[in-house]
């Protein structure tokens, strides 16, 4: 195989937020909703991904190089942490319309 190829397989992840992007992004989300609660789920060679949880229902995720990253986002832009995910926190999550088509597409096309 040549070099240059695009057959060569990498092993190069795409780049990550930054700490600094992350808390940020983080706090920003908490402010605009009420405050927020975040759970860090490990998801491999990518890192981790936080899941925010606003006070208003809303949800979003942000991705970190790994789980102490993700943690020390968090607390450094003061969202609280949960340990995993408990029934308080799931029945506060209200799911975008978009989301809820997205999800029934799926399901009427399998």
């Amino acid at each position: 195989m040549a070099d240059g190829s695009d057959t060569t397989l990498t092993t190069e992840q795409p780049a990550a937020t930054t700490p600094e992007g992350l808390v940020h992004g983080i706090r920003s989300f908490a402010a605009g909703h009420g405050g927020a609660r975040a759970v860090i789920e490990y998801v491999g060679k990518r890192g981790a991904r936080i899941v925010l949880v606003g006070e208003d229902g809303t949800w979003a995720d942000q991705f970190a190089d790994g789980t102490d990253v993700a943690r020390a986002a968090c607390e450094s832009a003061g969202v609280a942490i949960e340990n995993e995910w408990e029934r308080e926190l799931m029945d506060q999550m209200r799911p975008s319309n978009d989301l809820w088509r997205s999800m029934a597409r799926r399901t009427l096309s399998r």
